[in-house]
């Protein structure tokens, strides 16, 4: 995707400077500049490119964010579900 920064004057003579937008061309983002500033006249623009982001949505973590929880990667991990490996007795004793 690219990001359009125009620079603008409105029908009034105001001068408006760089309204960011996001468009795969720039017709098409002229397009929507101009349906939000209708008769403006464009002073100038520059383009540059956004890279896409390489993540994926982690359902978990939305989860945990939306819950208040501490994110999965700095929440100390649970204990494994085996059991401990014996110590050699087969009987617990607790002292008291």
């Amino acid at each position: 995707m690219t990001r359009y920064s125009f620079n603008l004057r409105t029908r009034a003579g105001q001068r408006v400077e760089n309204i960011s937008i996001l468009a795969p061309t720039r017709s098409d983002a002229e397009r929507r500049l101009r349906q939000m500033y209708q008769h403006c006249e464009i002073v100038g623009c520059h383009q540059t490119t956004v890279p896409r982001r390489g993540d994926t949505l982690d359902v978990e973590a939305l989860i945990e964010l939306i819950s208040g929880s501490e994110p999965p990667s700095q929440r100390p991990r649970p204990a494994s579900h085996h059991a401990p490996p014996s110590t050699g007795s087969s009987s617990s004793s607790s002292a008291v």
